[in-house]
């Protein structure tokens, strides 16, 4: 990373529509926007699977590589080479195979709190074989967490879980009492997998997530919900909605991956609407987006990436029986046959907003607040990377959550 004042880290899940079932990778990409240089590197990983999130530790050297697979990964932040794994099937065993340790809290350089099963672990990457075991979550498949900007709480999202059937939508968050391990979970409309805390106050984001289980019973291979959608700020302290926002449907601000936040405006992308989206705070009413929507010169361009996009989707389950789910689909993509945006950081001044399209394969540096790009850097084929993946095969490397350093 020397000479480049920022590091823009996102996971790669690979070139198939389902993330969670995918490979496992990361992306460094390196940017200077004095000179407009960049650089990059990209590693897949053997023998882990379903990328999902990375974070790096406070000190800049390890990086670590959140999935799906039941795996703690960590890597070397500055060349991506692996520098430890381990099972957590040794600890607790989930009750599906979409539950991983996706992402963590850093609580200094060499600490972490993550979940495994139904706790929480506090693990040293000193000893990570022998990890604390703490409480029980309280939540369905915990997801992203956060800790508060006192440290005091650690706020999580949840998953819907496919072991409850048709009773497994979460529609709860959950929040635990770092100092007395006390766990409170948060019950809301709408299930949120993905939450951001406030950089001062001890307020978290919640955006809701909306899923709809195939045959109405099956969260594994589960269709996007052509339903309106929430963010909730919530009181970590009483535990309260304190405001919440609503969009009708129509809203391009479906299946949400990264939250940032600035001094004006909540930040989040939305990978099935291809949009990012900014919420006022003051107002907690009025948005406005980017829309990263391809034209039809720009699908026309992607036909592999668009096969692979439809295959997977009608794969996923019974076409006939679930029919109202592909025409939601297609709405919330707004026609396109593509996704989009999964990752988005801003920089600490506020000033430049990093993005990762996964349906396009490029990373976008936009200055903030004007949103106006700066820069686009085209990212290369998947075939680069994978040894065997078919030169027709999709190539895109498979963009999800991201992580920025500088």
């Amino acid at each position: 990373m020397r000479g480049y004042p920022y590091a823009f880290f996102v996971a790669l899940d690979g070139n198939g529509a389902n993330g969670l079932e995918g490979m496992a990778g990361m992306c460094l990409f390196l940017y200077d926007p004095q000179s407009e240089r960049f650089a990059w590197k990209v590693k897949y990983y053997d023998g882990v699977a379903a990328g999902h999130a990375c974070s790096v530790d406070p000190s800049g050297r390890v990086g670590f590589l959140g999935n799906a697979g039941q795996h703690l990964l960590f890597f070397d932040a500055e060349t991506l080479e692996e520098r430890a794994r381990i099972s957590t099937l040794r600890f607790e065993t989930p009750h599906t195979s979409l539950q991983g340790s996706t992402h963590l809290a850093w609580l200094d350089d060499r600490t972490f709190v993550t979940a495994i099963g139904r706790h929480f672990w506090r693990f040293s990457l000193d000893d990570l074989e022998n990890p604390e075991r703490l409480e029980p979550h309280g939540v369905f498949l915990p997801h992203a967490m956060k800790l508060t900007a006192s440290g005091r709480h650690l706020c999580y999202g949840a998953m819907d879980d496919p072991s409850r059937g048709r009773r497994g939508e979460a529609r709860h968050v959950g929040v635990r009492d770092m100092r007395t391990g006390e766990v409170s979970v948060i019950r809301l409309p709408a299930t949120c997998w993905h939450v951001l805390t406030h950089p001062r106050d001890e307020v978290f984001y919640a955006v809701s997530f909306r899923t709809a289980p195939l045959d109405r019973v099956d969260y594994h291979e589960w269709g996007m919900a052509f339903l309106k959608e929430y963010v909730f700020e919530i009181d970590a302290e009483t535990k309260q909605v304190r405001r919440h926002w609503a969009t009708g449907r129509e809203t391009p601000a479906h299946i949400n991956s990264d939250i940032a936040i600035s001094d004006r405006e909540l930040i989040f992308c939305n990978g099935a609407s291809q949009s990012i989206l900014f919420l006022e705070l003051e107002t907690f009413a009025r948005h406005r987006l980017i829309d990263e929507k391809p034209d039809a010169e720009a699908l026309a361009r992607r036909p592999r990436e668009i096969a692979t996009q439809t295959y997977d989707v009608l794969a996923r389950g019974n076409v006939f029986g679930n029919f109202q789910h592909i025409l939601g689909a297609l709405r919330i993509s707004r026609f396109s046959l593509l996704d989009s945006v999964y990752a988005c950081q801003l920089s600490r001044d506020q000033r430049l907003l990093f993005t990762a399209n996964r349906g396009l394969n490029h990373i976008t540096v936009y200055d903030y607040p004007s949103n106006r790009i700066r820069l686009r850097a085209p990212m290369p084929d998947i075939q680069e990377f994978v040894p065997g993946m078919p030169p027709l095969a999709d190539p895109r490397l498979g963009f999800h959550h991201g992580a920025l350093v500088g």
